[in-house]
């Protein structure tokens, strides 16, 4: 079955993911698909990004 994932980043452990996640959540979103992180955008090396990508399978979004 086709799931919905969301990523969610802030740049500074002084920003908050809330509205992010509220915004991920309201589209759909369950929580255990759901994937934050506070880490600088310059810093290709993303875990939660690279882990989301991972989990994707054929059909989601």
């Amino acid at each position: 079955m086709a799931d919905i994932l969301g990523y969610a980043r802030v740049s500074t452990d002084g920003q908050n993911l809330d509205r992010q996640i509220d915004a991920l959540t309201k589209a759909g979103v369950g929580r255990k698909h759901l994937y934050c992180e506070k880490m600088t955008g310059t810093k290709a090396d993303r875990a939660e990004l690279n882990r989301l990508i991972n989990d994707l399978e054929t059909g989601d979004t």
